[in-house]
């Protein structure tokens, strides 16, 4: 196996990255401005890290309908795109490529994070998943079922923020489509109990993340779009079912023909056995390959060894690293030169804190 296959460029679409590393999505809650602009801190932090392949950012809202959290950023106003291009900038400058990473949070909100309004969902089923607002944490309510008003509004607000990703210089957008989010609560079928075109078959519940793919197609290029899946992992009340395989084997196929820049897919969490995605459990990336023809982005619980060892194999093209990242900014070039990591700092510094904890790691002594 050679052992500098992590370090050979690709190119994903249209974006060029000079190795296969890239830096996973991860909320870091710094965004503490009610316009939800970002701020130069979050510039510096992204800099220090470019010499991934690849950033993908913390989840972006593209409407203020899509909030699930305080203090993560937008980009739905012509200001948050000038925040954004503050680190867009910031990243080029230092020789780096930057994703940006689109997510509505649908069911798992809150009224207090919505100026009182209801989530908005497929259904009106709640998650009972805890919610991070501005009194602490509290439980997602049962949620507004979606209009059709709604949905067509929903697939509009990722289109212009699609626009705004250019005007804020990124390099793409990547549909976020993981967890228990709106997304995937679409393609749930037990949480998605709609009757009309979206909702019932399979073909139904995938049509709203196709639509939202096309939607950002159409203003951008599909070299420059991503989707990220994670079918195996669960929050609060939705969970896989016997469904679950068949609806994203399905979508991945059709995902397939659009020819996008990637696909990236994360990784389950915990032991899958006994659970209607077993099959997942030896990785999502190389479980789909098969109904994927195009450039994959694997996620989850990774090391440098096993990175090398998928890619090596063609299970994926491109590795993402999560946690590793917020203590080792240098990361590509430790695993390079096979310097031992920063351990993951406390879990008190990842959601608040200012800079301590989240640019105050140092490079590594060669």
């Amino acid at each position: 196996m050679p052992t500098d296959i992590l370090f050979q460029p690709i190119k994903l679409g249209e974006i060029e990255l000079p190795n296969r590393i890239a830096m996973a999505s991860m909320s870091r809650a710094r965004t503490e401005n009610s316009a939800l602009i970002p701020i130069a801190l979050q510039a510096e932090y992204y800099r220090q890290r470019a010499s991934a392949g690849l950033i993908l950012t913390e989840g972006t809202w593209p409407s203020r309908e899509a909030i699930g959290a305080i203090n993560a950023p937008g980009l739905f106003t012509d200001a948050q795109a000038e925040g954004w291009k503050g680190v867009t900038d910031a990243v080029h400058e230092a020789g780096g490529r930057i994703v940006v990473q689109l997510g509505h949070c649908g069911a798992v909100s809150h009224p207090a994070l919505l100026n009182g309004a209801l989530p908005l969902a497929p259904s009106a089923v709640s998650v009972n998943q805890q919610v991070f607002t501005p009194g602490g944490f509290e439980t997602s309510p049962v949620p507004a079922a979606m209009t059709r008003s709604d949905i067509s509004r929903t697939i509009d607000d990722y289109a212009k923020a699609t626009r705004l990703a250019q005007k804020a210089g990124f390099d793409g957008v990547e549909l976020h489509g993981t967890v228990g989010y709106l997304i995937p609560e679409f393609l749930n079928d037990r949480f998605n109990l709609r009757e009309d075109d979206y909702g019932g078959s399979i073909e139904n519940r995938c049509r709203f993340p196709l639509e939202i793919l096309q939607a950002m197609i159409s203003e951008w290029r599909p070299g420059r779009i991503g989707i990220k899946l994670s079918p195996a992992l669960s929050m609060g009340d939705l969970q896989p079912t016997a469904q679950t395989l068949p609806t994203y084997e399905y979508l991945v196929a059709q995902v397939s023909t659009l020819k996008l820049a990637y696909m990236q897919f994360q990784n389950g969490a915990t032991d899958l056995s006994g659970t209607p995605v077993e099959r997942l459990k030896d990785g999502t990336a190389a479980y789909f390959r098969k109904f994927y023809d195009g450039r994959i982005i694997a996620n989850g619980g990774l090391t440098k060894a096993t990175a090398e060892a998928l890619v090596h194999a063609g299970g994926a093209d491109v590795v993402a690293f999560g946690a590793p990242y917020l203590s080792n900014p240098d990361l590509v070039e430790r695993f390079e030169r096979d310097v031992s990591l920063a351990p993951v700092p406390p879990r008190d510094t990842w959601y608040a804190g200012g800079a301590r904890g989240y640019i105050d790691y140092p490079r590594a002594a060669v």
